[in-house]
């Protein structure tokens, strides 16, 4: 399994999981969401440490890689669900989607090799899940004043730059479950400090708790998918076709719901897929 394989279902799940954010957080307190999401993600991954029986003791700097993702992880997560809170859809998510040029260019300052197409690629990609995004959010419900929303979707995407960063440098020396695990350690007992301190809910409701086991489940396999491509060949394409999140979404609602796309949503989808293809070639 490569990098893109790895990425794409990492798509997946976070296409699944933030067509949930939008619809949840306006019922649920978004405190009592982030933690139930983020606590399912950690035992999610502790059961999975438990089966895999990885416990090997990771290096100091792996340790120290793996919390400073943790802390990313915490403000991407927070960036993310206020962002799709405000809505639209059209303006939050190819916000969120272009974290992959910081992710690229991240590599670049490492000394990983990218060349002028590979960046094209990039791009590519990003317009593509950016015009399928902006035509299919069609609502004319009334939505927040727009600068705060385009905050915390740049906060969204700054967070989750970091935390892939990090992350696959930790599971590059080390291995990716225990440095994984480390990181979801140190997100719940953020989360919990922030809940305790500024006295918000815990609790999210008997009725949405399905839905959001099952997007911590979700969020746990993305994130663990994302950070495993650390030991491979071009992790930060892992962090690119990841991002199309949103594409994917979409492209689902239309064969499992039979929601309609465009001519222009279609044109979309193949200029992002393209890009993946290249960086598959």
């Amino acid at each position: 399994m490569n990098t893109l394989v790895l990425g794409l279902i990492a798509a997946l799940c976070w296409g699944f999981h933030d067509i949930c954010v939008r619809f949840l957080s306006q019922k649920v307190a978004i405190s009592a969401a982030i933690f139930t999401v983020l606590l399912t993600g950690l035992i999610f991954h502790s059961g999975l440490t438990l089966i895999s029986g990885e416990f090997q003791a990771l290096p100091v700097r792996a340790i120290w890689l793996s919390l400073g993702a943790g802390v990313f992880f915490v403000i991407a997560t927070y960036g993310l669900y206020y962002a799709f809170q405000r809505g639209p859809v059209r303006l939050v998510a190819p916000l969120i989607a272009s974290y992959p040029i910081l992710s690229v260019t991240i590599a670049t300052l490492q000394g990983k090799a990218v060349g002028l197409y590979q960046w094209v690629a990039v791009i590519a990609i990003i317009i593509g899940v950016a015009i399928v995004a902006m035509l299919s959010d069609t609502s004319e419900d009334d939505t927040p004043p727009k600068g705060r929303t385009v905050l915390y979707a740049l906060v969204a995407a700054i967070g989750f730059a970091g935390t892939f960063a990090l992350g696959q440098t930790a599971a590059e020396i080390s291995h990716e479950i225990p440095s994984t695990l480390v990181t979801r350690l140190l997100t719940v007992a953020l989360v919990t400090a922030i809940i305790l301190i500024w006295k918000q809910a815990f609790w999210p409701g008997k009725s949405a708790l399905p839905w959001l086991i099952a997007m911590g489940v979700a969020d746990g396999i993305a994130l663990l998918c994302v950070l495993s491509a650390g030991r491979m060949a071009n992790p930060q394409y892992a962090s690119v076709t990841s991002s199309m999140f949103g594409l994917i979404t979409i492209v689902l609602a239309w064969l499992i719901l039979k929601e309609r796309m465009s001519a222009t949503q279609w044109g979309g989808c193949l200029i992002a897929f393209c890009g993946v293809g290249y960086l598959a070639s």
